[in-house]
């Protein structure tokens, strides 16, 4: 489904459902140089169990237009405009990485239209390394080899995460390559990880937020280790966590322990 948001086009996967306004909304974020497909599993099933779901290409990546944001502020403003176009007044936020500290601010500055906040993969503040970011703008396949040499903890994936045998290094890293080659007039790769590192209000943030907060989070994870989402643990006021025994890409390295991690929380 496309969304007119900030006048381009925003591609939104609602996991073959029409939008009901008599269900909740979960708004699922991806993080750099990804796109909706990594929330495949659990977009489908909160589509099929009473979710109008709506997992967006971030504006400038795969099937959506626009510039793709250069901030986590821009990027929060976009989420927000989707959901006025999409008609919803409160919704879940839930989001990868960036896409994590995305949902975290949008949250902050809009408190009364969030129901709850899943942070998945997150950490505070979100640093990339000089050499990833030099890497990311000056030879972004040798960049794209790196980050997923850190994000996953396994090769292959059990039968739920797209079927048994697929090699998860190698589908993300080609996932990686079709979004950077979406956007033939900027990097997006370069842009989403200064994004990241330049992001200063994440504790400032935390403290806004009323609402329910998951940190879901990778016991192997490089990326974005555990203990690097501490201090906005600390800071959430009413915050919860499961630790999920994958890397990085949790979605897609443990898709049940993750879809169950979501499903409990949602309970709450």
């Amino acid at each position: 489904m496309i969304y007119n948001v900030q006048g381009e086009p925003l591609y939104v996967y609602t996991g073959g459902k029409f939008f009901d306004p008599a269900k909740p909304t979960a708004v699922f974020i991806h993080g750099v140089l990804n796109d909706h497909s990594v929330w495949i599993l659990q977009t489908r099933y909160f589509a099929n169990h009473g979710w109008n779901v709506l997992a967006i290409d971030l504006p400038g990546h795969g099937r959506s237009g626009g510039k793709a944001p250069a901030s986590v502020q821009e990027a929060a403003q976009s989420i927000m405009t989707l959901l006025d176009a999409a008609g919803v007044s409160k919704a879940l936020l839930i989001g990868h990485s960036f896409g994590s500290l995305i949902a975290l601010h949008a949250t902050a500055e809009n408190p009364s239209r969030v129901s709850q906040l899943m942070m998945v993969g997150t950490a505070y503040p979100m640093r990339v390394s000089p050499a990833l970011l030099d890497s990311s703008l000056h030879d972004p396949q040798k960049a794209i080899q790196m980050v997923n040499v850190f994000s996953h903890s396994t090769l292959a994936p059990p039968p739920s995460a797209l079927g048994p045998g697929t090699w998860l290094l190698g589908g993300s890293k080609a996932l990686m390559r079709r979004v950077l080659a979406s956007n033939s007039h900027e990097n997006v790769f370069n842009k989403g990880f200064k994004a990241c590192d330049s992001y200063d209000q994440g504790e400032v943030s935390m403290r806004k937020v009323t609402c329910p907060t998951l940190f879901l989070l990778g016991k192997k994870d490089q990326m974005t280790q555990p203990k690097a989402a501490q201090s906005l643990i600390k800071l959430a006021h009413d915050g919860h966590v499961a630790m999920v025994n994958a890397g990085h890409q949790l979605m897609v390295e443990a898709p049940e322990e993750t879809l169950s991690a979501m499903i409990a929380f949602c309970k709450k």
